[in-house]
């Protein structure tokens, strides 16, 4: 995922409110396969971390984002921090532990109690490969 702050999204952009603690943005087609798969991985990761939202945007719909956002091609995902600002943008299909570690780098730590149990306690995972 490429990294910089491109600019900042509000909720009445994406018309859908942001996360408590981050949003996952990804711009999608009618009939864009990877999207599929690429909206699956996302809404696995958004119910996986406490506050994060996922929010799709039909890319046809709204040619203005598409533009402001220089988005090129479907699937391409933005990673928002709580108040709205860009930190990430990737184009294609994410793997589920890249778009995990992005997550883990740009956004504040959970409290305890708010975090999922994981019974591997840091033992490596194998990668999601789409």
């Amino acid at each position: 995922m490429a990294s910089g702050s491109v600019g900042r999204l509000t909720g009445d952009d994406l018309g859908s409110p942001l996360g408590e603690r981050a949003t996952l943005v990804q711009f999608s087609t009618a009939f864009c396969q990877p999207c599929r798969a690429t909206r699956r991985v996302l809404a696995e990761v958004s119910e996986l971390v406490p506050g994060v939202a996922h929010v799709e945007v039909d890319a046809e719909s709204r040619l203005d984002l598409v533009r402001r956002l220089d988005v090129m091609r479907t699937p391409t995902v933005f990673v928002l921090d709580s108040s709205g600002n860009i930190l990430k943008k990737a184009s294609g299909q994410p793997r589920k532990a890249d778009v995990l570690n992005v997550l883990g780098r740009a956004v504040p730590a959970a409290p305890a109690q708010d975090r999922p149990y994981d019974p591997s306690h840091g033992a490596s995972q194998d990668s999601d490969e789409m």
